[in-house]
């Protein structure tokens, strides 16, 4: 039997920050209906603590399960006839749960990309990635709010317009082209998540216990 690696991968983490294993994610999709849209690109950096690694990248373009809406093609570029001699997601996502193996996975509104990639794990492997996942929204709010409430004057963060990746990137000065790539955007997301932690450190945030209670999407608001 094949062993994948996504198949015991859920653990209590407590460890510092610094020391955290990341995969920043991203995904590119037919569409946003779960029922009948598909992967079409995962992009994905790996960051250890603080530091992002652009040593060691996940990329990769897959034959899509449903089809390309015109809407799709529009918003991140790819057409059908790039996919058509890519390879299935069966392989993708083998390939991609072993990148991932042992890691923190981080995105913006990731509880969308997880939502796809487990669904299409569990029709083509039989299973799903069961690692600790942080939402960088998430983190984002909880800096946002505190800071209103310390009432600190010029060091609040504004309230996002619902803009998505990008507006984010512009209010942390982070320079991008517009235009949807996985890992393009995989990489804008992990360069905000860092300046996200060094802003956490100085609130206290410093080990990963501390960081998925504010950062899991799957956990209630407080």
């Amino acid at each position: 039997m094949k062993f994948f690696p996504f198949r015991k991968q859920r653990q209590s983490v407590d460890v510092p920050v610094r020391d955290c294993r990341f995969v920043v994610l991203d995904t590119e999709l037919t569409g946003l209906n779960e029922r009948k849209d598909s992967i079409v690109s995962i992009g994905a950096v790996r960051m250890l603590g603080f530091r992002i690694d652009l040593s060691d990248t996940f990329n990769r373009l897959v034959r899509p399960e449903t089809a390309l809406s015109r809407e799709s093609i529009l918003i991140h570029g790819i057409t059908p006839s790039e996919l058509d001699n890519q390879p299935a997601i069966r392989s993708v996502l083998s390939d991609f749960s072993g990148f991932c193996a042992g890691h923190i996975l981080v995105g913006y509104c990731v509880a969308i990309d997880m939502a796809f990639l487990n669904k299409q794990l569990k029709s083509a492997l039989g299973g799903s990635l069961q690692n600790p996942v942080a939402d960088i929204y998430r983190l984002y709010e909880w800096l946002r709010n505190r800071r209103d409430r310390q009432d600190i004057g010029s060091k609040r963060l504004p309230a996002l317009s619902g803009a998505g990746l990008y507006e984010m990137a512009r209010l942390f000065d982070i320079p991008f082209t517009a235009g949807h790539d996985a890992l393009a955007d995989a990489f804008i997301t992990a360069q905000i998540f860092q300046r996200i932690l060094y802003m956490l450190s100085h609130e206290g945030i410093l080990n990963s216990k501390e960081l998925l209670n504010i950062a899991d999407p799957y956990k209630a608001e407080d």
